[in-house]
């Protein structure tokens, strides 16, 4: 039974957790499981963020229409 209760808490409970002001986004919890990723998630309310890959930094950003840019 306890194990019903988990499962089930666990399909209804948020994707995102609350984050403290300034704090650093982690992955989502999709994520973590190598899911897939929700560029709301990643973007947050900020139309562009930076991705540190290696010694390379990429910038992804939302466009006016909608779309998303990658670049180095």
């Amino acid at each position: 039974m306890a194990d019903a209760r988990l499962l089930a808490d666990r399909a209804t409970a948020p994707l995102t957790a609350a984050r403290p002001a300034g704090a650093v986004p982690g992955p989502p919890p999709a994520a973590a499981a190598g899911g897939r990723w929700r560029s709301t998630d990643l973007l947050g309310p900020a139309s562009e963020i930076e991705i540190e890959h290696g010694q390379s930094v990429y910038r992804l950003r939302l466009t006016s229409l909608g779309k998303l840019i990658l670049t180095k």
